[in-house]
């Protein structure tokens, strides 16, 4: 999570106390130097590679969404354009320079981020900590509900965490804690608790007044929650152990199947981009003999398009998608 969120930013993780996962992920990537909103930081393209960061190909088809949108609400004089999680705005710059001019104009992007405001962003593009209220357009939140902060539960407990990674075993959980994982991730040994993801993802539904409101993150569901978790950290693009101190990104996947409201689609990565345009086929190689150029680049969007949607990698994340007064994509 890069917004604000339900939570203050507390005091650092205490060196000589556990406390839960969640105040520590709190505290490590939000609080005080943390991770995500240190001064001057390489932002999270300096750690680790998302569909945002593989190829602008990604922001295209963002911006196909868009004009879906902007067909659902007859064409408005402005479309909002939301981003939750922006990181260093590179998806925005990425979909208004997708878009034709005509309706970039119209655009009123909004980069939802609890970090500063990088140098030399596009002045379109509005910068807050805080999702906006009465969004008229789409909202889209790239690898934002991973980086919102979760407990952790081993064997119905909290599992408690120092600075330096080490675990021990807490209180039992109770309350709607506990009626959320036996709804939503039933059974024992290790889980991580989304009750909070789906209350940050129900608020930002909820600040859409028309339109999409789009998650996309790695994911899975009740039928296949995995075993021991999915809590890891990454550091300069290395998946490293969950150290709260600070140093490392702190994420864990998204129960989305959870998070999702009524009349929302659950739509893999791959069959999402695929109705968008996007393809990972390669290009016919009699191009390659009528127009060398044109082939190199198209063989290049080629193999972009492949990593986008490739089994294993980011073709893998899931989009959840829930339509506001318009009518459910994909039809």
């Amino acid at each position: 999570m890069r917004t604000e969120g339900e939570v203050a930013d507390p005091d650092p993780v205490p060196d000589e106390l556990p406390v839960g996962w969640k105040e520590a992920m709190e505290a490590a990537l939000y609080g005080p130097d943390g991770f995500y909103v240190r001064p001057g930081g390489p932002g999270p393209a300096g750690h680790f590679r998302t569909s945002v960061h593989a190829s602008p190909l990604y922001a295209g088809a963002v911006a196909r969404l868009l004009r879906w949108v902007d067909a659902e609400l007859g064409h408005p004089p402005e479309l909002d354009l939301v981003d939750v999680g922006a990181g260093r705005g590179e998806l925005l710059t990425g979909v208004l320079g997708a878009l034709p001019a005509e309706v970039a104009g119209r655009v009123r992007a909004v980069a939802v981020e609890r970090a500063e405001r990088p140098a030399g962003l596009d002045a379109r593009i509005r910068w807050t900590a805080q999702v906006p209220r009465g969004t008229a357009g789409l909202l889209f939140a790239n690898e934002w509900l991973d980086n919102v902060p979760l407990d952790v539960a081993q064997d119905g407990h909290y599992v408690l965490v120092d600075r330096e990674g080490t675990e021990s075993r807490g209180p039992a959980v109770t309350g709607a804690d506990r009626a959320w994982l036996e709804r939503w991730w039933p059974g024992t040994g290790r889980a991580e608790i989304g009750r909070g993801r789906d209350e940050a993802w129900a608020a930002a539904v909820g600040s859409v007044s028309r339109g999409l409101a789009v998650a996309v993150d790695y994911a899975h569901t009740r039928g296949a929650r995995p075993p021991y978790g999915t809590l890891t950290g990454f550091r300069a693009g290395r998946e490293v152990a969950p150290v709260p101190d600070g140093s490392c990104d702190v994420t864990a996947h998204v129960a989305l199947d959870a998070c999702a409201g009524p009349g929302a689609a659950l739509v893999p990565q791959r069959e999402a981009l695929a109705l968008l345009g996007v393809s990972g086929a390669r290009p016919p190689l009699t191009l390659a003999s009528t127009d060398p150029a044109a082939y190199v680049r198209a063989l290049a969007r080629a193999g972009e398009a492949a990593e986008l949607t490739a089994r294993g990698g980011l073709g893998d994340f899931a989009w959840l998608i829930q339509p506001v007064g318009v009518a459910p994509w994909p039809g």
